[in-house]
């Protein structure tokens, strides 16, 4: 039996528009990975780019579970001695939540080029405004 790759013409990416209001931030991010990855179409390949761009508004109205607004901390260093930084998963709701489901999704896609390019394909925006209403993006429910 052989190996299937899907063709340049055989892919057809969507856009898909997602409400973060009220939705937990795991259970989200494992949507947003599947629809980008296109794990949800028949002609899935891990090593071709089949999936789709997804568009998340309302990123500051996300939920997350049990003690996490004060137990999860984000790490980042400057690469300078001293240089470790930590934020609370509270303090980056409230500066940089688009980041938050970045980070989310990041951590579950392949970390190499084809993940860099899978990455690009996610729009995340803070409030229910987003600049690309002209792609006709397709509401997700889940």
């Amino acid at each position: 039996m052989k190996t299937y790759h899907p063709k340049r013409e055989e892919i057809h990416q969507k856009w898909w528009l997602i409400n973060a209001d009220g939705k937990v931030l795991g259970r989200l991010a494992t949507e947003i990975a599947v629809l980008l990855r296109g794990k949800n179409k028949p002609q899935f390949c891990p090593s071709v780019d089949t999936g789709d761009f997804v568009v998340v508004i309302n990123a500051e109205r996300i939920r997350v579970t049990g003690n996490k607004l004060q137990d999860k901390v984000y790490y980042s260093h400057s690469l300078y001695p001293g240089g470790l930084k930590e934020k609370k998963l509270e303090e980056m709701l409230a500066t940089k939540p688009e980041e938050v489901i970045k980070k989310a999704v990041w951590g579950m896609v392949p970390k190499n080029k084809l993940g860099r390019a899978i990455i690009k394909k996610l729009k995340v925006y803070r409030g229910s405004e987003h600049p690309h209403k002209a792609q006709n993006p397709e509401e997700y429910h889940f």
